[in-house]
């Protein structure tokens, strides 16, 4: 790894800590000739994965694809850099273990609603009001009520669970 200070060719690692639940190391750095210290980052990369569009043309898998649209839908709400690597991990992961060389970007899309819905539930109506295309109010308030009943049935589930807990 060359310094991005002096460009120097040969940098020494100084500290090596795995991130995001396994799926990428971060590396401190330091150059052998002026002594500049930096870090890099190293993550899993899905290789000759093609992903077959709703139109049927194919793409290369492209991972910036999903980042934007993730950035898209988190904008302006909070969330840290580390939490948004696990999400983009926790999506890979997800597509690798489907153990395909062609993937529908439907597929993908899917596995991107369940994770944002976990993650932001605000950016996940954002990024399904896109993604479903949703055409009306109604198409919009459908979504959103199905998502308030799954959080109000998760709700009751452990209400009832810590009632449980108090009984024994």
């Amino acid at each position: 790894m060359r310094c991005p200070v002096c460009n120097y060719k040969d940098t020494k690692v100084v500290d090596t800590r795995i991130q995001s639940e396994g799926l990428s190391i971060r590396r401190r750095r330091e150059c052998e000739k002026c002594g500049y210290r930096f870090s890099t980052v190293e993550e899993v990369e899905l290789l000759d994965i093609t992903v077959v569009k709703r139109d049927g043309g194919r793409q290369t898998y492209d991972r910036e694809k999903i980042v934007s649209g993730l950035k898209k839908a988190l904008e302006k709400r909070s969330y840290t850099e580390d939490d948004f690597h696990a999400l983009i991990g926790a999506i890979e992961r997800e597509i690798q273990k489907m153990r395909s060389r062609e993937v529908k970007s439907s597929d993908i899309g899917e596995i991107i609603m369940e994770r944002l819905k976990r993650f932001d539930t605000v950016a996940y109506i954002r990024f399904a009001s896109v993604y479903r295309q949703f055409e009306d109010v109604k198409t919009f308030e459908a979504e959103l009520r199905l998502l308030l009943n799954k959080s109000t049935n998760q709700k009751i589930k452990k209400s009832r669970k810590r009632k449980k807990l108090r009984r024994h």
